[in-house]
């Protein structure tokens, strides 16, 4: 029987609350079996970022989500050389099981997805679960949503989300200016940032 999968990707550069209440609202309105944390390994569209090593971002995960029985890690795209690209992600996961895969963005995302790599692959190989927040312009993402349908074939399913101001780059910054991340990142991920001196180089 296909299972609801999600997926969840980034280069979680560090994860932090934002992700994991994305996660949580994906999880239980799409009604999902697990869902699926997949850093990215080199990522064309952030090259002029200053990224944790995989194995950081890796365990940083790993920390956050130790106590979500429904919430993995996969380091598929770590592994893989050169850029990482969301289709072959997809189509990778797709032959391994073929359950039915919920690729979470959020909606701002879908205006840029007709440049991504291969985006009528990835519509092929999942549906889109879009977090809408109270600033997306619900009209201009309704019309998008039906043009990537009429050209693609698309589904793409809104997600009921609400506004969280936390972002991976303000947590570099803080952390930089040595000011306090907590409540901002998992505890077990703070006291491994800590413990590393992570971001302060």
């Amino acid at each position: 029987m296909r299972k609801k999968i999600g997926i969840l990707g980034g280069t979680f550069n560090p994860i932090h609350i934002g992700h994991l209440l994305l996660a949580q609202y994906a999880f239980e309105q799409a009604e999902l079996a697990k869902i699926i944390f997949i850093p990215s390994g080199v990522s064309y569209m952030k090259q002029d970022i200053p990224i944790l090593p995989a194995k950081d971002r890796m365990r940083l995960v790993e920390l956050s989500i130790q106590y979500h029985s429904c919430f993995e890690v996969s380091d598929m795209e770590i592994l893989r050389p050169g850029n990482t690209y969301t289709y072959e992600t997809l189509e990778e996961l797709k032959r391994k099981q073929d359950n039915h895969y919920y690729f979470i963005l959020g909606a701002d995302s879908v205006f840029s997805m007709e440049k991504w790599k291969e985006p009528a692959r990835i519509f092929k190989s999942c549906t889109i679960l879009a977090a809408v927040r109270e600033t997306t312009d619900k009209e201009r993402l309704r019309i998008k949503t039906e043009d990537l349908k009429q050209k693609f074939g698309a589904d793409i399913m809104l997600l009921d989300f609400p506004r969280i101001d936390i972002s991976s780059s303000e947590i570099r910054e803080r952390l930089k200016l040595g000011k306090s991340i907590h409540h901002m990142v998992a505890p077990e991920a703070e006291e491994y940032i800590y413990k590393n001196q992570l971001f302060k180089r």
